[in-house]
């Protein structure tokens, strides 16, 4: 089950990788321009291209993929999502289907999903090194993962409205329901981020604030306090302490200026710890942006809007 939205050459190297290997294939286009429908038609998925009118977002595009599959196929068991930046890597579908078989209590299965161009950026490098999660049962998964179709139509698959984020938040509530999430020691897609400018950064570490935010909203009173701790770093580096610092600035003593000293500290305490001086810069920096992202979360909550999709490529 794929999902997209302008990729391209990218999609077709995505189906290439899926479609002679499975079943069915379904491919959910969200408003492309560039031929994508057409192309996926021509390499034998089906096609279902989302109503314009209502807002788009990579929930609501897998949970109409899913249901379609599986409507049509009511035999299915198990959906491989995947996004259509990626391909899937030759062999993980069979290592994937048969760890789900021989574990009944697992919902998500997933592996390693890697940049395909980690040296075109440093920014592909953090992407690469984001997706590189802890081995064993984890608390989540991202886009890429094969799923069990009992597990998904229990907890009545993604949130639609989320804009980012959906992936954790879907598992939260599987995890509820007992099942289990679990991550192989395996290559399972390639991803192509094709993040190349500090722009496009900036407006995917947005999206990654706003999902916090929203994954505290709504479920950060639970045990396990999803997000909450993530949201609250960023609330203060990236928005409480700045305040204060020109609140001390202006109304008590310019000397107090000192106090944003404390951002190089940081730097200089991460660089130690990570080995890697750019590194700790871009988390230093990102928490400015995904102070934006909570920010455009709680204006749209207090607005009662819905929120919108925060795309960076």
């Amino acid at each position: 089950m794929v999902i997209g939205r302008n990729e391209g050459d990218r999609l077709r190297v995505c189906l290439e990788s899926v479609v002679p290997f499975i079943a069915a294939a379904v491919y959910v286009d969200s408003g492309s321009t560039d031929g994508s429908v057409q192309m996926a038609q021509g390499l034998g998925a089906e096609v279902l291209a989302l109503d314009m009118a209502i807002p788009f977002t990579a929930a609501r595009a897998r949970n109409a993929g899913y249901r379609l599959l599986i409507n049509a196929h009511p035999q299915t068991r198990y959906v491989q999502f995947i996004d259509g930046d990626c391909e899937v890597v030759p062999g993980w579908l069979d290592q994937a289907s048969r760890y789900l078989d021989a574990h009944p209590d697992c919902a998500v299965v997933c592996g390693r999903r890697r940049e395909r161009h980690p040296e075109a950026s440093i920014y592909n490098q953090m992407c690469d090194l984001e997706w590189d999660t802890p081995i064993g049962d984890a608390l989540s998964c991202g886009g890429d993962a094969l799923m069990r179709v009992d597990a998904l139509v229990q907890v009545n698959g993604y949130r639609d409205q989320l804009i980012a984020g959906e992936e954790p938040e879907l598992c939260v509530r599987l995890r509820r329901k007992g099942w289990r999430i679990h991550r192989l020691d395996i290559e399972m897609t390639r991803h192509d981020a094709a993040i190349t400018r500090w722009g496009q950064w900036w407006r995917r570490t947005v999206r990654a604030g706003h999902a916090f935010a929203e994954g505290a909203w709504l479920h950060g009173a639970s045990p396990e306090r999803h997000w909450v701790r993530e949201t609250t770093r960023t609330v203060l580096w990236g928005l409480l302490l700045p305040i204060a610092i020109a609140g001390l600035v202006v109304g008590v003593d310019p000397r107090a200026a000192a106090l944003a000293l404390l951002y190089p500290l940081q730097w200089a305490r991460l660089a130690f710890r990570t080995r890697s001086p750019a590194l700790a810069f871009f988390s230093v920096a990102g928490k400015f942006a995904e102070a934006q992202g909570v920010l455009k979360f709680g204006l749209t909550k207090l607005l009662g809007r819905s929120g919108r999709l925060i795309e960076y490529k």
